[in-house]
């Protein structure tokens, strides 16, 4: 079975920039290779051979490195964004997906099992299986507690806050597509407030291994750290 995977890799890579000046973020190096390359490796070791990039900046250049995939043994195909769509908005230009598919960023290093995320999601008839991971972020700033007088009666020094994040990574039903508006700017979070307000609630896959969000600085230079141990 040809699982298909929808990688977003149409972002502008602000956050990275000065790295992404002269290169779209898939293509940022981890070591000596691409984002995307380590990605569509790890998608190929975990059954998913049907890949499908949606692509808008430097989308040619994109196109000249991976070409049709045959190099690492995928098919690998494009979907053309002729305006910004957001993360969600780009699923509605893609023809033929099959009744359950992967959705992910394309700015991730990850080691979850893409086939067990799968499985958990078939297994369980989800619409939508969100990967969710535990993140733990310094705050920058001290945080000031007030009562109702304007009182200062807490002080926090740059406290560390531990939350769920989505990580960017979805297993989806087909059915999903009757949520997305045609050629509209439309992203996770406009995805998941309607999928709540309309009480198909979304089901969450917790990960605890391995997770960085490459477009953070913090994040892309622990990555090159960390790439031989987990990834060579």
């Amino acid at each position: 079975m040809e699982n298909r995977a929808v990688i977003l890799a149409g972002g502008l890579g602000t956050r990275l920039k000065p790295y992404t000046i002269s290169l779209p973020k898939p293509l940022v190096p981890i070591k000596e290779k691409p984002i995307l390359e380590i990605i569509i490796s790890q998608l190929k070791k975990n059954k998913f051979t049907n890949v499908t990039l949606t692509v808008n900046h430097m989308a040619n250049i994109i196109e000249a490195f991976f070409g049709n995939g045959n190099r690492w043994g995928v098919n690998i195909n494009y979907s053309l964004e002729k305006k910004p769509l957001s993360t969600m908005g780009p699923l509605t230009l893609i023809d033929n997906l099959p009744e359950d598919f992967l959705v992910m960023n394309g700015d991730i290093l990850t080691d979850i099992s893409y086939e067990e995320l799968f499985q958990f999601h078939i297994d369980n008839k989800n619409l939508i299986t969100v990967g969710g991971y535990e993140r733990s972020d310094k705050q920058e700033y001290g945080i000031l507690e007030i009562n109702d007088e304007k009182d200062l009666i807490g002080f926090k020094e740059k406290p560390i806050l531990n939350n769920l994040v989505s990580m960017g990574v979805y297993i989806m039903n087909k059915r999903i597509l009757e949520y997305i508006p045609k050629n509209t700017f439309f992203g996770f979070d406009h995805l998941m407030l309607k999928l709540i307000s309309n009480n198909e609630l979304p089901k969450v896959y917790p990960y605890k291994g391995l997770w960085l969000d490459i477009g953070r600085p913090d994040d892309y230079e622990k990555a090159t750290e960390i790439y031989t141990k987990f990834f060579s």
